[in-house]
């Protein structure tokens, strides 16, 4: 009979050891930060004319890193609150690497709005002199609001952890120790922590469909063509929840090699999210048709002039190469159980990241040149300056992220643990409350909850 894995122990060792690779991995991730700094200082020296932004293209690659961001912040909290709220016991050992990636991407998205203001100064406007009429007032403040909610929902379950890194790791003492909030592990602390981590995850849901759905309705109450459409609200939000368990699943399968967590990080949890990846890839290609669809079958003209530069014009590569990455390749990939492995999952889950960075670019860019006003127009070509702080736009993101795996445990010990002592009898209780009297099977005798999972 296999004993159970020691989580404590492995994660412990996993935050303490730090080898060769993670220092390089580090000073490249540094350099690439380092060199879009140094693009940004030189477009706030020169102004945005370095960029390829320009009139009537004011919005380019930079907005389209911030719809995109915005968009995988869903893979945590909305995924985790859902996941907990239906209380699925396999959710565990993932929840907490989702609400990392909601709250670091949130931060990454925001700035990449920064980057777009030729005075990053004057974003203070928005508080000093708020105008609520404009969308953009609306998009501050939901965004405001998640990333308030999605640290809470993120920090409420760490305490625990952060406790007993306190009592584990003597020379972190400081650090933990004031994190830790004074936890002891008591029956009263624990039933309040569970409480108001439930509280949380119903506050979090509606939070997080809103966040999007503003989003999109700063396109969408503009009368840009392509824009203006009722559909884009829940269009936003499907693709945000699509690309954001894209990136649990890359997430996951890069920590289950490097810090060697297959024993916690199993086939099945790449399974069931695969499963939900696969619904996603259907939802997203019945409102991407439906949007397409009533656009041609409305025929207005300036509609269809950026109807036909995405289908056939100077925007198809950039379209059909979506269509593969997030329809065909995708849809291939998780329909067959052959081929519906971690690797499978991995290939899936990047092709759809680029192609829904390439879903964004084509809304943005195309409806931008093409106005409904008749104002000279002119193309748009991304500068280096814009490929380097969108580059270290990424590069940032994934430095926090090894860096949060180094000071925090990126599995949830205590909810691990939990699991395994209470997830057999809690699940049995379920089953009684909807299944016919008598047919609930009976709670095992002999197995504990750990020999149960294997």
């Amino acid at each position: 009979m296999a004993q159970p894995r020691d989580l404590e122990a492995d994660l412990i060792a996993s935050m303490t050891r730090f080898s060769r690779p993670f220092f390089l991995l580090v000073g490249f991730l540094l350099a690439v930060i380092g060199f879009a700094a140094y693009a940004w200082v030189h477009q706030l020296r020169d102004g945005l004319v370095v960029t390829g932004l320009n009139r009537p293209v004011f919005w380019g690659i930079y907005i389209t890193n911030f719809v995109f961001f915005i968009g995988i912040s869903h893979a945590g909290t909305l995924i985790s609150a859902i996941l907990r709220l239906c209380q699925a016991e396999w959710r565990r050992p993932i929840t907490r690497m989702a609400e990392t990636i909601t709250v670091l991407v949130l931060f990454i998205g925001a700035g990449n709005i920064i980057m777009d203001l030729g005075r990053p100064d004057r974003a203070l406007n928005v508080f000093l002199h708020p105008n609520f009429r404009s969308p953009l007032l609306w998009d501050v403040t939901s965004i405001t609001t998640y990333v308030t909610a999605s640290i809470c929902y993120l920090y409420l379950p760490l305490i625990p952890d952060i406790a007993l890194l306190r009592d584990r790791l003597p020379r972190r003492r400081w650090f933990y120790g004031a994190l830790a909030l004074g936890w002891r592990g008591t029956p009263n602390e624990r039933h309040r922590l569970e409480l108001a981590i439930a509280v949380l995850a119903v506050v979090v849901i509606p939070i997080a469909v809103s966040v999007h759905t503003v989003v999109s309705w700063v396109f969408a109450m503009t009368v840009q063509p392509m824009w203006h459409s009722t559909i884009f609200g829940p269009y936003f939000v499907v693709g945000a929840i699509y690309s954001g368990i894209a990136a649990l699943i890359l997430a996951m399968a890069v920590l289950r090699k490097t810090y060697r967590l297959e024993a916690y990080l199993k086939p099945v949890h790449f399974k069931n999210l695969g499963l939900l990846l696969l619904v996603m890839t259907c939802l997203w290609t019945y409102f991407t048709f439906a949007e397409y669809l009533t656009t041609f079958y409305g025929h207005e003209p300036d509609e269809m002039t950026i109807f036909w530069a995405k289908l056939s014009g100077p925007y198809a590569p950039y379209f059909w190469t979506m269509a593969a990455c997030c329809f065909a390749i995708p849809l291939v990939i998780l329909s067959l159980p052959a081929t519906r492995t971690i690797p499978g999952m991995v290939v899936a889950s990047s092709t759809i990241l680029v192609g829904m960075w390439l879903e964004r670019f084509i809304i943005v860019v195309p409806s931008l040149i093409n106005p409904r006003l008749p104002v000279p127009t002119s193309g748009y070509t991304p500068t280096w300056v814009e490929g380097a702080i969108t580059a270290g736009a990424f590069a940032a993101f994934l430095l926090l992220y090894t860096l949060f795996a180094k000071v925090f445990p990126i599995i949830s010990v205590w909810e691990v643990e939990e699991g395994r002592q209470r997830g057999i009898q809690d699940t049995v209780e379920r089953l009684t409350t909807y299944l016919p009297e008598g047919e609930a099977p009976p709670a095992p005798a002999t197995k504990t909850a750990w020999e149960w999972s294997r």
